[in-house]
């Protein structure tokens, strides 16, 4: 299973790769929204890994983009900074589960793996 990880932070990606690679799933990083919509013409992750705040295309426009090119992915959003109605946001656009940062690892290895069951075939 391929596993995007999309978020702005470096230490971050590595940590969620590092995390994914541990748990026999292969992950590919995205520093930026948009370098992950521009990598969709070229191959099609199982799931998706999104943080929501991100400069210039943030979560939301992610799965929007997602969305608008008629791909039915499951996606983990994940945020620092919750903010009123932004779970309800996400869930509406598409987002399969909605977390804060910091979790625990099997939270977001079991809300994976749920996404990727509960995957259109």
């Amino acid at each position: 299973m391929l596993i995007a990880v999309v978020d702005d932070e470096a230490a971050v990606r590595k940590a969620l790769k590092r995390l994914l690679s541990s748990s026999d799933l292969e992950a590919e990083t995205f520093e930026s929204g948009q370098a992950f919509i521009d990598s969709l013409s070229n191959h099609r992750p199982d799931c998706i890994v999104l943080d929501l705040h991100m400069p210039h295309l943030n979560g939301l426009d992610v799965l929007k983009q997602v969305s608008i090119r008629g791909l039915r992915l499951p996606v983990v959003v994940l945020t620092a900074h919750d903010e009123p109605g932004a779970r309800a946001q996400c869930l509406a656009a598409g987002a399969t589960s909605y977390f804060c940062k910091p979790l625990d690892d099997q939270t977001l290895l079991t809300a994976i793996d749920t996404a990727l069951k509960a995957a259109p075939a």
